[in-house]
């Protein structure tokens, strides 16, 4: 299971109050990851890492990203990165594989034009419904696809059920698709892995014991829109952790550089800051609360 990141805010913010120097960081995450559903591989995310941001309209509306297959935990230039960039909506995602090998092509997050994609979980069957997904996608969207990780294909399945929806993907315009239309291009998205998966015949379920879960904890964003979802398609098993916090300022206690306790203020019932990770930034109670499991027929996006 991958470690992810959301960050959205009023004002811009040092990356590395994020990524590097909270107690329970996405860094930390990436070697001490204490909420995964698959233990097999230990609390390591080590396959690679990236982090998207936007900038200064004036520098275009695509976000600007880093990637790399270095452990987190071992890139000096994430440190200088981190440490010296701001902006008011981050993704930051720590990988650990299942579909895919070790390349910068299969590390999150994906993206194209203004729209940002992040996934932590898995397809059920995938290697069963790999083929079928992509024959329904236009041809551009099938030859955008670079790496071999499911996630990506889901991103290139939104994509093309954006276009379908009567959106252009590439267009970029100037105030975003909006929530609804991101949601609605998501919640397709979901409906279509299940049909899928779904039609997998049974003699193969039964011969190959073949795992149906969908785990889609998705992120997706076009710069000014978010929607995060948190989604499994069996209704006995637990769904990927996803946790939120709002507020009004997140900041260490005493101001100093070497304090790592970061929290949460609100100082009005306003949230001029959302929050969201795969697993709590901090060991505080009762400052990140988890994401309810999402049904298709009910309301399950996180918007703001």
């Amino acid at each position: 299971m991958c470690r992810f990141l959301v960050y959205k805010g009023s004002d811009e913010i040092l990356l590395s109050k994020l990524i590097l120097d909270p107690t329970h960081s996405i860094l930390k995450q990436s070697f001490d990851s204490r909420l995964r559903l698959d233990t097999r591989r230990g609390q390591n995310n080590a396959d690679g890492f990236g982090i998207g941001f936007y900038t200064d309209p004036k520098l275009g509306s695509a976000p600007c990203l880093f990637t790399s297959t270095t452990p987190a935990w071992n890139c000096a230039n994430l440190q200088r990165i981190a440490s010296k960039t701001a902006s008011r909506l981050i993704f930051a995602h720590v990988r650990a594989t299942t579909e895919g090998s070790t390349n910068e092509d299969n590390c999150h997050p994906f993206t194209h034009g203004s729209l940002m994609w992040m996934h932590n979980g898995g397809l059920g069957g995938w290697k069963y419904i790999k083929r079928r997904l992509g024959s329904q996608l236009a041809d551009k969207w099938y030859l955008g696809v670079q790496g071999g990780t499911d996630s990506e294909w889901a991103f290139a399945l939104f994509l093309d059920t954006l276009e379908r929806l009567g959106h252009n993907p590439s267009a970029c315009p100037p105030a975003g698709f909006g929530p609804t239309v991101l949601r609605k291009a998501v919640e397709q998205t979901i409906a279509k892995i299940n049909e899928l998966t779904d039609s997998i015949p049974m003699e193969i379920l039964e011969s190959e014991d073949v795992d149906t879960r969908s785990l889609l904890n998705f992120a997706v964003t076009d710069g000014h829109s978010t929607i995060c979802t948190r989604y499994i398609s069996s209704a006995r098993d637990e769904a990927a952790s996803l946790y939120y916090s709002s507020g009004t300022r997140w900041e260490t206690r005493t101001g100093a550089v070497e304090d790592r306790q970061y929290h949460m203020e609100r100082q009005d019932k306003g949230a001029d800051i959302v929050l969201v990770a795969s697993e709590p930034l901090t060991f505080e109670r009762g400052k990140f609360m988890t994401s309810m499991t999402l049904k298709l027929e009910r309301s399950w996006s996180i918007q703001f």
